[in-house]
């Protein structure tokens, strides 16, 4: 693996500007697709929190299931071109990732399964993909994300959390939506709670912080940050 790319420090945006996100979306595919990009990278706050703490401790990126790839490009667009890879179980959206990303050599893509991850230290991502593993895949995964976490990077983790509450309710009525339009291919298996979070990172070494992610969202999504000391 190559030496790691380093992030602009003098670079004082923190998110793309309304031309930059034009400029991201204009990299992929149809009217709808760009659309879909713009408003996801520009309201989602999942993106601006990873590369929040990408941006603190410049190393490679492991983004396990990566959709597309617009981590890749919200990275890129705050010159933060760390060497990236992207994996994902879906073929289409994969080659939809390659094709947006073919004029950035540092990001790559590769069609994978998440239950064989390829050799890796830096940073690992790992965004809305547990709830579609079982709980016993989850605890594995977990387990190989976190081997793969470099000394001072971090394992970041955006979940949906089991819970009595309406946030939790108004989850899972998306997730059926978007399995209905067909832009998720996967049913959902397995809501983890904390504990099933928390006790393989802890094992491993890792320090552990939780915090909600709901933003003006209704859904019930937190954010995980796991960070080798």
């Amino acid at each position: 693996m190559s030496a790691p790319r380093r992030c602009q420090a003098s670079d004082p945006h923190t998110a793309p500007d309304s031309a930059q996100l034009l400029s991201i979306a204009g990299q992929f595919p149809g009217r709808w697709l760009q659309g879909y990009v713009r408003g996801k990278l520009g309201s989602d706050p999942v993106y601006q929190a990873a590369a929040e703490i990408i941006r603190a401790h410049p190393a490679p990126v492991l983004d396990i299931g990566c959709g597309i790839g617009l981590l890749a490009h919200y990275l890129d667009s705050l010159n933060c071109k760390v060497d990236y890879l992207g994996i994902d179980l879906d073929a289409g959206k994969i080659r939809i990732a390659q094709q947006a990303a073919s004029r950035h050599a540092h990001l790559r893509f590769l069609h994978a399964s998440c239950d064989a991850l390829p050799a890796w230290q830096g940073h690992v991502v790992i965004l809305d993909v547990l709830h579609y593993l079982t709980a016993d895949l989850q605890q594995n995964l977990l387990t190989a994300a976190a081997e793969r976490v470099a000394p001072g990077a971090s394992l970041i983790i955006r979940s949906v959390i089991r819970a009595a509450s309406w946030r939790f309710a108004v989850t899972r009525l998306e997730e059926a939506f978007m399995r209905c339009v067909r832009w998720m291919r996967y049913r959902v298996q397995h809501y983890p709670d904390v504990a099933e979070l928390e006790t393989p990172l802890r094992n491993a070494g890792l320090l552990m912080e939780l915090r909600p992610l709901w933003a003006r969202t209704p859904f019930n999504s937190y954010l995980i940050v796991a960070r080798r000391p």
